[in-house]
Parts: structure tokens; sequence; C-alpha cells
């Protein structure tokens, strides 16, 4: 297991470097256990990775859901490189480890060791790494609109960084970029010009006081708004022409995305009036529905006797989970690490908590389909 999380760690998966080779390294491993497993590779660098392990039962079949990308390690400096797979004091440091290969080596494995060890299963174990999950959600629409030929689920599991906790419910996203557009001129005569980062100021100030109109879900709160990048302008001596934010917002169940994106440009677009030298766009750049699983149906309560937990939680962060919805069974996020360790410098895991998993997503597969 250990080796398993170090390999795939080692294996850069951030975003331009691609997925393949930590598919491969995945596919290898369920491949020394017999177990069926392929690559779905594309645009060179990308891909996905499947696994199935059959069975003649008629109980249905358990789906294990995993993303292989990792986020960028960033400019911090990091006590140890980060796509080393340093091993120190019991924990495994690098970028992933947390989020989420240490929840892969568990997972793969947890069905390997089931399969070697001749547990009669009475329905299928399927297990999907995809691609894309940190940036364009490429990967697992890609294996949701390929799924026929999938048995009838029982359950979804995403094993992402929960610290054990069970994860029913969860907020999704909106990604915008607004662009501001200008005309360039020499600086020496900036009124021959049109400034664009002058107009994103405008566009800042209009967001400063901006609300998203939404009611409070019970569980997760309020929707949030997070204006996280922004760049322009090309040269100190000319007028900047194009000014772009990226705006990140999080939604709760039983909002519009649509809502959302059409009054943000209708609170942009109002900026234009009276104004013939503003120009902006607003556009969407990744979406994501919120995430709600009925915390009380047979499901969820098998799954927290299964793994010793009394009761699910909610949690602000956003999955793949989803885009799963459709295919029509119940989705738990459960998994080892801690999601405060996501996306930072120094990101590690402690072997014990991948330790524990494996034994865990054993006990899963076992109340299930044993």
């Amino acid at each position: 297991m250990k080796e398993l999380l170090k390999e795939l760690v080692r294996a850069d998966t951030s975003e331009g470097k691609g997925e393949v080779k930590a598919a491969e390294i995945v596919a290898a491993r369920f491949r020394r256990s017999g177990v069926e497993a392929r690559v779905d590779g594309w645009d060179e660098r990308r891909a996905n990775v499947i696994a199935h392990v059959k069975s003649d039962g008629g109980k249905g079949a358990l789906l294990f859901v995993c993303h292989l990308d990792v986020v960028g390690p960033g400019q911090a400096q990091w006590v140890y490189p980060p796509f080393e797979a340093v091993e120190v004091d019991g924990k495994i440091h690098g970028r992933g480890s947390v989020d989420m290969k240490g929840g892969i080596a568990a997972a793969v494995t947890a069905i390997c060791e089931v399969v070697d060890s001749g547990a009669k299963l009475y329905g299928d174990v399927i297990f999907a790494g995809t691609a894309g999950e940190e940036t364009d959600g490429s990967g697992i629409r890609r294996f949701v609109s390929d799924a026929e030929w999938m048995p009838r689920l029982l359950g979804v599991v995403i094993p992402e960084p929960t610290g054990f906790a069970v994860v029913t419910a969860h907020r999704g996203l909106v990604w915008l970029k607004v662009t501001t557009k200008g005309k360039a001129a020499h600086s020496s005569t900036p009124e021959l010009g049109i400034n664009a980062i002058s107009s994103m100021k405008r566009v800042l100030n209009e967001l400063e006081n901006y609300r998203i109109n939404a009611e409070p879900h019970r569980l997760l709160g309020k929707s949030s708004m997070s204006i996280n990048t922004i760049s322009g302008g090309k040269a100190m001596n000319i007028v900047p022409d194009e000014c772009t934010i990226g705006i990140d917002i999080r939604t709760v169940p039983g909002q519009s995305t649509s809502g959302i994106v059409s009054d943000l440009k209708a609170t942009v677009g109002k900026l234009k009036v009276g104004d013939p030298k503003f120009d902006a766009d607003v556009n969407v750049v990744r979406e994501s529905e919120s995430l709600e699983t009925d915390a009380g149906c047979e499901f969820v309560r098998k799954f927290l006797d299964a793994v010793g937990v009394k009761e699910s939680i909610a949690v602000g962060w956003t999955t793949d989970g989803p885009h799963l919805v459709k295919l029509g069974a119940p989705i738990v996020i459960f998994g080892p690490g801690e999601s405060e360790l996501c996306h930072k410098a120094d990101e590690y895991i402690n072997i014990s908590d991948i330790d524990k998993a494996v034994d865990c997503y054993k006990n899963i597969i076992s109340t299930f389909l044993g």
C-alpha cells in the first residue's frame, strides 16, 4: 500500500502533466491481482482508469470513484520536494498524498486484498480513477457518459479526505471569468485609449457589495463568492486593452447556477448604461451542482454501521459527486486524511490513516456484497 501511494505521488498529475502515468500505475496494481482494468486515454496525456471485479451474485454493485489529478505545488517552499513521496515519522509527504492519492491507494489496496483473499462476493466492485477533477471535470463526464455497461449500483463511494467522517452533502461551484475590454494606446497619451484595468475597477467596486440571492441551506448555510485571480496589461508604456478576473462561487442545494450567472451578467451589464466606453463579458469556466444524499436512506445507514460512525455531515467543499447523481445511486464521501491539508504546501498523510481506510473499505465491501 505504501509503495503504491509513493508511486502515485511521484507521478506528477498536476495541470498540464496529464493523468496517464497514474492511470497505468493503478491498472498495473489491479492486474497483479487478476482484476480486469483498462486505461481510457485521450489528448495524449489525459486518462481515466476503470477496474471491474465481476461476481455471479445479484446484489448490485459498489462503485468507488477517485480523481487522479492534483493541483500544482504552488510557489511556496516545501520542506520535502512535492513529487518525491518522502516517508518521515509515519507520514508520506507530497502533493496529492491527501488529495486524493491516499484515498486511491487505500481503495485499490482494499479491493485487491478482497480479491486475493478469495472471498465470495454477491455483487460487483467497480473502481474509476478519473481526470481533471481539479480543473475541467473532463474525466468524470467522460466516465458517466459511457456508463451503460455497469450493473445496477447499490451506492457510490468517493474516497476524498474527510478524516473518516461520512459526508452526504456538499456545496457546488461556479467559476466565472469576467473580462473588460478597452483600447490600447501609448501611455504618454492615455486619453487616446480606453483603460481596461480602470474598467475592471468599476466591476470590482460593484462586486464588493454584491450578494447572491439565495436562501441558506439547513446544513451548508449560505453560498459564497470569492474573486481569486486577476490579470491585465502587456507593458508599462501601453494602455491596457484587456483585464480579466476569475470568480469562484460556491452554491448550496436548491440554488440555480444559471440564475446566479444571469444575475451577475445583469449586474455587470448595468455598468454599460450611460457609458459607451465600457465593455465587459461574463463567461462560465466551470460549474458543478451541489450534492445532497438522503442521510436516512438504507445505504447510508448501513454505510455508517460498516465504518463505525454515528451520523453523516455536510461540508463546504466540492467533489465530482454531483456528476454521478445521474447513475441513480446514493453517494457518500469517505476517506483518509484531513481536508485542511488539501492544496497546501507540505501536504502529507499519516500511513496509519491509510491502513485504517483499507480496513474500512474492505468492511464496506463485505457489508454490502458479502
